[in-house]
């Protein structure tokens, strides 16, 4: 039942921080077989949603670290390496607004790029985030708001 009932909002989640559907898929799939293992961990006081989405990013920022040494040492333009991927995956269906976007969030750093995800996608509340992130409502405003100054730059330079 959580499964079914979480899927789909975290695995779209992890896809706009990885990319590739089938990262997506291993990282969801990791992501709940965590949370099985770890439900002893589980603090009641705190929602399920919210913990399930910091395993999830967790696992994200994980992954994403090992990626970028890989990439580092493989070649010498690992956004144009992820940008390819992107175009070439069958899952993204994207026109050229979405592609210009996501392009977009590639160049903001991991932390932002999380926050502004889940706000602009998911419309989750500062509140929640919080909770999520350890962090402050005012540092996730100040964070959201500067990731959107730098979309906004990276679209008036394509232009």
């Amino acid at each position: 039942m959580v499964v079914k009932q979480y899927s789909e909002q975290l695995y779209w989640q992890i896809r706009r921080m990885v990319l590739s559907h089938e990262d997506a898929n291993d990282l969801l799939q990791n992501t709940f077989i965590k949370a099985w293992t770890s439900i002893g961990y589980f603090r009641a006081e705190a929602k399920l949603s919210t913990w399930l989405y910091r395993i999830a990013l967790n696992e994200c920022l994980t992954f994403l670290n090992k990626q970028r040494a890989v990439n580092t040492l493989a070649i010498d333009d690992p956004e144009a390496s992820v940008v390819e991927k992107l175009e070439s995956d069958a899952y993204f269906s994207g026109d050229r607004v979405q592609m210009l976007l996501q392009k977009a969030l590639l160049t903001l750093p991991e932390k932002q790029r999380m926050v502004f995800n889940l706000k602009y996608y998911q419309e989750m509340k500062y509140e929640e985030m919080s909770d999520i992130f350890g962090t402050s409502v005012g540092a996730l405003k100040a964070s959201y708001h500067h990731a959107v100054k730098k979309i906004e730059k990276f679209l008036e330079e394509i232009d």
